[in-house]
């Protein structure tokens, strides 16, 4: 028997949650129906110290459904319960509680899975937007994600629709960072320490998850925020994968020159595309200067927290994207 969990993180999104929930069941028991030998839960990690996601879940009489609540504060955490609670099973399957599987979501993981016996299989999120982007957002290709062969090794994943071979993730000892629980970047971490214990990633093109993009979203201030974020997060993975302060001093210094090196490029970028009327290469160019921006200010030492918590005195909310 292959026992599958689906792992369903949330935070004060209750709405959003039914949404992917009610989908995702009905997923869940086709793969079990259709796979004799493969049997299925869904569960809900619920990172909100009340317990928001609770009736939610819970009005839902599904045998296959579990709701637990994680109250430490962070993606991290809730990714870890995650793992805990899918100790026993074979295999675990994120999915985001903005997401909404499309089609062909489960199958296509479980058969890449068989074939390749990989690690981890990642899926393909693709946006849906609630407003029409403008020109320019559109422009700066901010939700473009690539897409490659069924197969293909990859060095670095996001958890937003991605399945885990649980023995060989318990074999390699490797967790979420609590770390980045708060600033993002923890599923980038942990995909590249799986890398570095001999572990293989691959992709999944036929796989797919359809993210929700609320309008707030789609503003540019927004947007060019999340890159910065991108940018300080990634400087923040680098410095947990290095080995050592003298690894860590030199990862901080590359993170400088690279970050401003790319702020000077995105503004000339920029200011070609003013000349030029070209709103692809102004959007694309501030893009690129927010993000070395961020890995700028990473490296000097200041760590951007982008999902601050109500709780912990500091504005703002949990996403899974």
């Amino acid at each position: 028997m292959t026992h599958l969990v689906v792992g369903i993180l949330t935070y004060k999104r209750p709405a959003q949650l039914l949404r992917a929930l009610l989908p995702v069941l009905v997923h869940a028991q086709a793969l079990a129906r259709e796979n004799p030998g493969v049997t299925t839960e869904v569960l809900v990690v619920d990172n909100d110290p009340a317990g928001s996601a609770r009736e939610t879940v819970l009005a839902l009489p599904d045998p296959g459904l579990r709701y637990v609540l994680e109250p430490e504060p962070g993606i991290s955490a809730g990714r870890n319960r995650a793992l805990d609670e899918a100790a026993a099973a074979d295999l675990l399957v994120f999915i985001d509680d903005d997401e909404r599987p499309e089609e062909a979501w489960l199958q296509p993981l479980l058969d890449t899975w068989r074939a390749t016996g990989a690690t981890a299989v990642m899926g393909r999120v693709v946006s849906e937007f609630e407003a029409t982007p403008s020109p320019w957002v559109a422009a700066g290709t901010f939700f473009w994600r690539p897409r490659m062969p069924t197969g293909t090794l990859i060095e670095v994943a996001a958890a937003g629709n991605l399945l885990l071979d649980m023995a060989q993730v318990r074999r390699s000892g490797v967790r979420f960072n609590a770390g980045l629980g708060l600033t993002g970047g923890e599923d980038s971490l942990f995909s590249r320490e799986l890398v570095r214990r001999g572990a293989t990633i691959v992709w999944c093109d036929e796989s797919v998850a359809t993210d929700f993009v609320p309008a707030e979203r789609l503003e540019r201030s927004w947007l060019l925020k999340r890159s910065w974020s991108h940018g300080n997060a990634a400087t923040l993975v680098a410095l947990h994968l290095a080995a050592g302060a003298p690894a860590a001093v030199l990862v901080r210094a590359a993170a400088v020159v690279r970050g401003a090196a790319r702020v000077v490029a995105g503004l000339g970028l920029n200011m070609a595309g003013w000349a030029s009327r070209s709103l692809r290469h102004q959007a694309r160019g501030l893009r690129m200067a927010y993000r070395g921006a961020g890995m700028l200010a990473g490296g000097l030492g200041h760590v951007y927290v982008e999902y601050a918590r109500v709780e912990t005195a500091d504005a703002g909310g949990h996403s899974h994207d």
